[in-house]
């Protein structure tokens, strides 16, 4: 599988050369249940800079996911703090939290996360929706978003239809339809064979070479090596940071 589609310009960077994109500073979460303290992350420090391709790796379990829902806003730090282009998270109350997570931050999913009763163009076009944006702007949003991947010839298709390396194409489109400040991805090849893993693995190194911020989530040292930084997690801890030339 190839792409087709040239990619856009880069965008501006949402935050000054001087400062960091992500700052994450002493991150600490624990989970309770049943009396049972789980720490799955403990004391992470993290920079990410606007334009940076990050992978986040280590095994099974050792909080590369938990992690990356604090990073999404989808979760919060027990303690530490969360700087997002230089403003503070620690007191977003949830509407602000989901307005960041939508204009800012978007989503790719291991499971593609795509509704099943509605078309290609109408998945990607969801998270327009939630902003009030008119049919025009909606319609060109979209329809550029599914040329970037390669998918515009199928946005009338139905997510069943498509196979699975179309189907996490099409949850790329959707990430980056609203043109956000960061693509996160969790394990993004991890329902696809080697092929459309590694076709997966392409598109992300172009939107990246076009200037997208990627952090991205993954168990497989293959992957990991496409970014320009790994970060390897082991037991809810940073054990190893390397810069991949």
């Amino acid at each position: 599988m190839t792409m087709e589609a040239p990619l856009a310009s880069p965008r501006r960077p949402a935050v000054s050369p001087e400062g960091p994109l992500i700052r994450l500073a002493g991150v600490t979460k624990v989970f309770e249940a049943d009396e049972v303290e789980t720490h799955a992350l403990s004391n992470v420090h993290l920079e990410i800079r606007s334009g940076e391709y990050v992978s986040i790796a280590g095994p099974s379990g050792c909080g590369k996911s938990t992690l990356l829902a604090i990073l999404g806003l989808l979760d919060v730090p027990s303690s530490g703090s969360y700087e997002l282009g230089g403003r503070g998270t620690d007191t977003l109350d949830p509407s602000e939290r989901a307005r960041i997570r939508n204009r800012e931050i978007g989503f790719v999913f291991q499971s593609f996360n795509l509704i099943g009763d509605i078309t290609v163009f109408e998945n990607v076009e969801l998270p327009l929706a939630y902003r009030g944006l008119g049919p025009t702007d909606r319609r060109r949003k979209v329809e550029e978003a599914l040329e970037r991947v390669g998918m515009a010839h199928r946005l009338r298709h139905y997510p069943a239809q498509l196979s699975g390396g179309q189907q996490q194409r099409v949850a790329v489109a959707r990430a980056l339809v609203g043109d956000p400040t960061v693509l996160l991805a969790d394990e993004p090849t991890g329902n696809l064979d080697s092929a459309n893993g590694e076709a997966v693995m392409q598109l992300l190194a172009d939107l990246h070479r076009a200037g997208t911020t990627i952090c991205m989530v993954t168990h497989d040292p293959r992957f990991a090596r496409h970014a320009e930084r790994t970060v390897r997690l082991f037991d809810g801890r940073v054990v190893e940071e390397r810069t991949d030339t």
